[in-house]
């Protein structure tokens, strides 16, 4: 009999097999954003896996949502991207951290697909040092936020209709005392869109930078507690990179899609390339380095459903796959031989998308700066992570 788990994620894989996968190389050339998936993955529930039913959601958890970046990512990086963005980075906050009148008002259009949802946290000079080097700034006028700066990176950005938005609102010099977080609905005055950024992979994941000159927003847009921003940021970056790690999973296993059948498939000398020594080794390190990496994540999804969050372990099972994720798209490469280096093919897809993920969520670095601060002094990882740079 199936498990739980299991059994979603077959649901899932059925659902991405059919309405995403068959589009994901057209929307590699093309680029664009699957706009039309959204109703779709809103019917099925999967826009607001950890909102509980009475909010309207799934009321599942963060092995379900992990999972379910996985499967999507099997199909296409990019869409696997937007998935997350919309799904975490923005509703999983936004119930996490709203009020009763938030969440009443924003959950129900972002779970049902009807809006898309974004979170925008770095800028032009503020990537690794994103709250040191933050710059957009509101400042208090009345009952109102007047916001100015840029915001840049944003996935989702293009296509986000409701966006969760960090800005400085202090002169504390403790960073943790001088940010806030908000939310901000597209078509406000003073808030545009820049034109979408022309990346090297996840090209049906929209980015683009955000722009506020003088944009009013009120009072009672704020997420979480005035100068509180920092807390939801935080809290919001360790489920994130949770998450995130379902991205590069995904992209492992779509490797091995392709790799296995070609080893059995493809002859040299008069026999299938998969009777080779040295493309057995190179296929059994794709496997164990895939399943190290699914069995990190998913014990630390079962930690944080069970409500033992750790950032260490989320970043240090997100850096893994995400290094992991790029060695093994390029042995899928090296085992295709020249078809798998032409352009167009979907093994160069698969590596393209992955380098994504030593960068986003914080890079590599970043993640191995968190996981060994707390090591060395538990408790104050995030503290030593956020002042790094």
């Amino acid at each position: 009999m199936r498990s739980r788990i299991e059994t979603f994620r077959a649901e899932v894989r059925a659902f991405a097999e059919k309405e995403i996968a068959p589009f994901a190389e057209e929307r590699d050339r093309k680029g664009g954003f699957p706009r039309h998936l959204w109703r779709r993955l809103g019917e099925t529930g999967l826009l607001g896996l950890t909102v509980p039913r009475s909010l309207g959601g799934a009321g599942r958890g963060y092995l379900e949502h992990t999972v379910a970046m996985e499967e999507i990512s099997r199909a296409d990086g990019g869409t696997g991207l937007a998935y997350a963005a919309h799904s975490n980075l923005c509703v999983d906050n936004l119930y996490r951290f709203g009020n009763a009148a938030q969440r009443a008002r924003y959950l129900p259009e972002l779970v049902s697909g009807k809006s898309v949802g974004a979170l925008a946290m770095s800028e032009p000079e503020a990537g690794s040092d994103v709250l040191g080097g933050m710059r957009c700034r509101a400042v208090r006028r009345g009952d109102q936020w007047i916001a100015t700066g840029t915001k840049k990176w944003i996935t989702n950005g293009p296509e986000a209709d409701i966006l969760i938005v960090y800005m400085r609102t202090g002169e504390s010099k403790r960073i943790s005392r001088s940010v806030t977080a908000f939310i901000l609905e597209d078509g406000q005055p003073g808030f545009r869109k820049g034109e979408p950024m022309d990346k090297l992979g996840m090209r049906s994941s929209g980015t683009c930078e955000l722009h506020f000159d003088e944009c009013a927003i009120s009072g009672d847009r704020v997420l979480g507690e005035v100068s509180g921003g920092v807390a939801v940021l935080m809290s919001g970056l360790d489920s994130e990179r949770l998450v995130l790690t379902g991205g590069p999973i995904g992209l492992m296993q779509a490797a091995l899609d392709l790799v296995l059948p070609h080893l059995r498939e493809r002859q040299q000398f008069g026999r299938p390339l998969g009777d080779f020594q040295l493309m057995q080794a190179r296929v059994a390190d794709m496997y164990t380095a895939l399943e190290a990496a699914r069995s990190f994540a998913y014990r630390v999804a079962g930690a944080f459903d069970r409500g033992s969050r750790s950032g260490r372990d989320a970043a240090a099972c997100y850096l893994f796959a995400a290094e992991a994720a790029v060695k093994t798209a390029l042995a899928a490469i090296q085992c295709l031989g020249g078809p798998g280096y032409l352009n167009g093919s979907s093994a160069g897809r698969l590596l393209r998308d992955a380098k994504l993920y030593e960068i986003g969520g914080g890079t590599s670095e970043m993640r191995r700066i968190a996981v060994a601060r707390d090591l060395l002094n538990p408790g104050v990882g995030a503290e030593g992570e956020r002042h790094a740079a």
